[in-house]
């Protein structure tokens, strides 16, 4: 096929989508109507059927947590710390207004099992039951029922206390630390009632908390201060026991002191004597060496020269040797002086040895006698330690029982105190007042009965609405010309509205038999885009096909070769042999031979084609049917028949069967220069047509485009908006009319 190539435009189309939605809504607008209306009646007997609801509300001002009782001595109640701007604290107060406890009492107080409202009883009738005799019928009127007893008693009284939490509600008002108490009721007094018993519930129930918690701590501390004098008692009687049995008559810490200075004076007399008896353990070491004959001797050692007596001898040796001395220098050696001198300095040195030896013995007796005093001290000074301990122990038990005594008469005093507080009355402010009663309302304030109404019309046309979108999204036919398109993605070739034809003119005719009027120039349309599909190509055959049957495509072909035979030489083959019946619409009902014979060869062209009387298109139908269509449409005889006829007839128009149900079509598109598609509209699925067309397209067959049959132009151009050029106010100013509303 020879022509400019289509592109559908998809991202317009789906710019439309809005204005799809709005039309598929305006089509079903009567019926959104007609559910908007039933909703709205059904809602306005119900809403106007309700029983009235009476709000009342009491105001309450709920204090701080001030003077909570103290159970104990301690400094501050936990609850003080919440106090004033604690939203915890009036949340809690909140939720214990609207305890079951709370309205337990309330129903027993108000003896609310008893009220109308609450007692078991039969339901009235309904307002509507005057008006409706079925309804007058089968609706009791209002009467006591009897009242329940045992279990049914107390399951009834549950369901009354529910009633009553359902009926409360509460509302803080914002930065203050006012709250209203709010109950609904059909019975404006009661409305009234119950939040001001309610409020006197909950400040009478406070302050009876508070008065059994004041009786129970009074109690408690009475109990404690009695135990606590019991353990004052013991534990100073322990103290004192403990004293008696130690002997203790100091006072606190003097003993202490006094074992303490005598053991620092042992430590430091025991520091002196480690250290002389080192000086003369090293001394008597010296000595011992020396009387061993090791190292120096005796008379030589330091320690030994210190002592007096051998500094004496010392001394009188020094003597000697000097007298010595001199008589050395004036007599000789055998003189008496010199004999007597040298006898004299032998005495002294003897001496010298006898003094120093004296003086070991001495130093030896010191070195005992410093070791003995050392460890005297050591014992006299661990006898002072184990007296420290031994005071220790005793002084740690006595600060213990002394602590204890001291615990106890803190405990006991400050219970004794409390006791006598708690005794004397601990006064307490109410924890919340009245501020305004609740007063009798004057009028309903519910159910809003025109809300009610409003909000099931709005749900009603929410759902009506909602629901033509849904039936427009699920709805896959196709209804328009850029459905075509965007669905089939093939060009909308043209658009054939309803027609209406006249008595006795089948309307396969009505090309022929009156072409003013819409129907007659869309097929016009129909034959200029074939004509200039292809202006290089002088033949031309045409296949019509559709999808499925009854789309129209006979109708098609019939008035399409009519429109052709005003302007060439045209042939109309009925090669749908299936189901012929182009010969009964045509006017011709006689059993004349046609495509079928002529392939076969069983007559010529002379008896198979014929010429339509009062026209010059000539029709060729589709002849005895034979047992398989499909072999002899592809026979080589059958294709020889096709160049001969080509080469006769400037236009042939073929009418060919469904592609969807045979192959037919199929196999005759590829002999064919444009093949039309013909689609119902608002009757064929478009996966259906599509599934057609991809059949089509895998043969390579040249697919001109589709025609959208029998649409009604008027419910078009109100629904979908491009078809108004098809109305019968624009065709009437070109002397052409329209029949919609009427299917061919």
């Amino acid at each position: 096929m020879q022509g400019l190539a289509f592109e559908p435009q998809q991202p317009e189309i789906e710019q439309l989508d809005l204005v799809r939605y709005w039309r598929a809504v305006a089509r079903n607008k009567w019926r959104i109507l007609a559910l908007v209306v039933l909703v709205g009646l059904i809602a306005t007997l119900y809403a106007y059927s309700l029983t009235p609801v009476y709000r009342a509300s009491a105001t309450l001002l709920v204090e701080g947590s001030r003077t909570k009782s103290k159970v104990g001595p301690a400094e501050e109640d936990p609850y003080i710390a919440y106090t004033g701007s604690s939203r915890d604290y009036y949340l809690t107060q909140y939720e214990i207004i609207k305890s079951r406890e709370f309205a337990e009492r309330l129903v027993r107080v108000m003896g609310l099992t008893k009220h109308p409202e609450f007692a078991p009883r039969e339901a009235p009738r309904p307002w509507y039951a005057a008006l409706i005799p079925f309804a007058r019928q089968h609706t009791p009127s209002l009467a006591p029922a009897t009242t329940p007893t045992g279990a049914a008693a107390l399951e009834f009284e549950e369901g009354v206390v529910d009633a009553v939490m359902g009926g409360t509600s509460l509302q803080p008002v914002r930065n203050t630390q006012l709250v209203k108490v709010f109950f609904d009721s059909t019975d404006p007094e009661l409305a009234a009632r119950i939040p001001n018993t309610l409020a006197t519930i909950y400040i009478v129930a406070d302050l009876e908390a508070r008065a059994e918690a004041t009786r129970r701590s009074t109690q408690f501390l009475v109990k404690q201060a009695e135990e606590l004098k019991e353990k004052l008692v013991e534990s100073e009687r322990a103290l004192q026991q403990f004293r008696e049995r130690e002997k203790i008559v100091e006072v606190k810490g003097v003993a202490l002191a006094g074992a303490s200075r005598q053991l620092e004076d042992l430590s430091s007399g025991l520091l002196d004597a480690r250290r002389k008896r080192a000086d003369l353990e090293a001394a008597y070491e010296q000595v011992t060496a020396a009387q061993k004959g090791k190292g120096e001797a005796l008379e030589t050692l330091p320690v030994v020269l210190r002592h007096p007596l051998v500094q004496r001898a010392k001394d009188a040796e020094s003597e000697a040797e000097r007298r010595y001395s001199d008589a050395s220098k004036r007599y000789g050696p055998d003189h008496p002086r010199m004999v007597a001198a040298q006898a004299e300095l032998k005495v002294a040195q003897e001496n010298v040895k006898r003094q120093a030896n004296i003086a070991a013995q001495g130093l030896a007796k010191d070195y005992e006698l410093a070791r003995a005093n050392e460890q005297s001290i050591e014992r006299a000074l661990g006898r002072s330690k184990g007296d420290m301990q031994s005071y220790n122990r005793k002084e740690f038990e006595l600060q213990s029982l002394e602590r204890d005594v001291a615990a106890n008469r803190q405990l006991f005093e400050a219970f004794v105190q409390r006791s006598k507080e708690a005794r004397a009355g601990d006064m307490q402010s109410p924890i919340a007042r009245i501020v305004d009663e609740a007063r009798t309302p004057k009028g309903p304030s519910g159910p809003n009965k025109r809300l009610i109404v409003q909000m099931w019309v709005f749900a009603a046309l929410l759902a009506g609405v909602s629901l033509a979108l849904l039936i427009e999204r699920l709805n896959n036919r196709v209804k328009a010309s850029h459905e075509v398109e965007s669905k089939l993605g093939v060009r909308a070739v043209g658009v054939l509205p309803i027609t209406r034809p006249e008595p006795g003119v089948p309307l396969e005719r009505m090309f022929r038999e009156s072409n003013q009027n819409a129907f007659s120039e869309s097929i016009r349309t129909i034959r200029s885009s074939v004509l200039l599909s292809g202006l290089q190509s002088p033949r031309k055959v045409v296949l019509l096909t559709s999808s499925v049957p009854d789309e129209g495509k006979t109708t098609l072909a019939s008035n399409l070769a009519f429109a052709f035979a005003q302007v060439k030489k045209t042939l109309l083959i009925e090669a749908d042999m299936r189901r012929p019946k182009l010969g009964r619409v045509l006017g011709d009902n006689s059993a004349r031979p046609g495509l079928s014979d002529l392939v076969t060869g069983n007559a010529n062209a002379g008896k198979c084609i014929f010429e339509i009387e009062g026209s010059s298109l000539h029709v060729m139908l589709a002849g005895n049917v034979p047992p398989n269509p499909l072999e002899l449409i592809s026979s080589p005889q059958f294709a020889v028949l096709m160049e001969q006829l080509k080469a006769q007839y400037e236009v042939i128009v073929i009418d060919s069967p469904p592609v969807q149900l045979v192959s037919d079509a199929v196999m005759l598109a590829q002999m064919a220069t444009s093949v039309l598609f013909v689609v119902r509209a608002d009757a064929t699925p478009y996966p259906i047509a599509r599934h057609a067309l991809s059949r089509l397209h895998r043969v390579d067959a040249p697919v001109l485009g589709a025609v959208l049959n029998q649409i009604d132009l008027e419910k078009a151009d109100n629904y979908y908006g491009e078809y108004s050029g098809y109305g019968n106010r624009y065709y009437r100013k070109y002397g052409y009319y329209t029949n919609a509303k009427v299917k061919a």
